[in-house]
């Protein structure tokens, strides 16, 4: 290069700073930045080729926000960069690039923020398939509620950065938070059990379920509710805080049930076949198909009859199905015990006598017997 354009370059300023520091900065953020959307192109094209080769959850969400860094985010930072290194800049101008890149900065992690809610709003649906929309609109409440809260804060660090005092309105937002927390405690806390449903799944929509003397499926997930349809067609709305400290059984998910059948046969039954009676129950629920046998017993003699009592596990656990098989094996013991000549106890009846008196009958006044008559 001519030693008068070095000169020229070197002597000539432009805000204080020569033609040639301004060149140096700006081929310096221009590299900057062109290395920056390089290894972003890199790192897209990658996880792309992972992404489509693997079936978890996090090479895709690391692509998603791969793609969500949007390149004129990071040319402001790229800009801090070269003038911070070779511009003397102006405590105004070096405040004013570093407040735009912080800014720049802080929309860029709300955007991955708001990317990773989303992320998992989109995963959270689908494994609530089985869920129906109720539960989609309590997932993209929850999701909407969170990139609220997200913005929020990061408008108050963008404020703060700016050099606006956001502690009178921070504590102003905690103050009017606690007022409404309080206003709103036992609506908050059924949201919180709804967001707790949703995560932690105890039930799902579809799935039959009891609580306490209470039994239904169960066909919504509300923010506030959640919404059961009785065995006898009623509607049961239970509170999601409530639901949640109640003891719930979830039919739906077992494997099988247990049934208890107590029966007595006659006090005159011989010993011999009552030593039979625990082996016939035995039989009767091996050979029944989906009922497996747990035990039979002597349990207890009675005042007129000897008590037994059998126990199986049935499968499939729930419905007309269970009620079906249960009767299978009822009507089963009954044809074995005729067969072998076993009565079933008839139900005592008592009859108890009492002697009462009775009831006094009021005094008779006696009167005289006439005289005889005289000869």
């Amino acid at each position: 290069m001519p030693a008068f354009v070095t000169s020229w370059l070197d002597k000539t300023l432009f805000f204080g700073n020569s033609v040639a520091a301004w060149l140096w900065a700006g081929g310096f953020a221009l590299g900057t930045f062109l290395l920056l959307l390089i290894v972003r192109r890199l790192a897209i094209s990658r996880l792309e080729k992972v992404a489509s080769r693997t079936a978890t959850d996090l090479d895709d969400f690391a692509l998603i926000l791969a793609r969500r860094t949007l390149p004129l985010l990071l040319l402001l930072p790229s800009l801090h960069v070269g003038g911070a290194l070779r511009l003397r800049l102006s405590p105004g101008a070096a405040t004013a690039l570093k407040d735009l890149t912080v800014l720049t900065v802080l929309v860029q992690v709300g955007l991955w923020s708001s990317t990773g809610v989303a992320f998992w709003v989109a995963r959270t649906r689908r494994r609530q398939q089985e869920g129906g929309p109720p539960s989609f609109a309590l997932i993209g409440a929850l999701g909407f509620l969170a990139k609220a809260v997200l913005w929020a804060v990061l408008v108050l660090v963008a404020l703060a950065n700016l050099g606006v005092d956001v502690t009178a309105l921070a504590a102003g937002l905690g103050i009017g938070g606690v007022a409404v927390a309080l206003a709103l405690q036992n609506v908050l806390g059924d949201v919180f059990a709804a967001l707790s449903i949703v995560l932690d799944r105890p039930f799902v929509l579809g799935d039959v379920i009891a609580v306490d003397d209470l039994q239904g499926t169960v066909e919504s997930i509300g923010m506030k509710t959640t919404r059961v349809r009785s065995i006898n067609g009623e509607q049961l709305i239970f509170a999601n805080s409530d639901l949640l400290k109640s003891r719930v059984r979830n039919l739906r998910r077992s494997t099988e049930r247990r049934i208890v059948v107590a029966f007595s046969v006659s006090a005159g039954t011989p010993v011999e076949q009552l030593e039979k009676i625990p082996r016939l129950a035995q039989a009767v629920m091996e050979e029944q198909p989906g009922v497996r046998f747990d035990r039979a017993h002597f349990k207890a003699i009675g005042p007129s009859s000897f008590d037994f009592e059998a126990a199986c596990f049935v499968s499939p656990p729930e419905g007309n199905a269970l009620l079906d098989r249960q009767q299978a094996v009822l009507f089963s013991l009954l044809h074995r015990l005729a067969a072998e000549g076993i009565e079933l106890a008839l139900p005592e009846s008592r009859m108890q006598l009492t002697r009462s008196r009775p009831p006094s009958s009021p005094a008779v006044p006696t009167q005289p017997s006439p005289p005889a008559p005289e000869a």
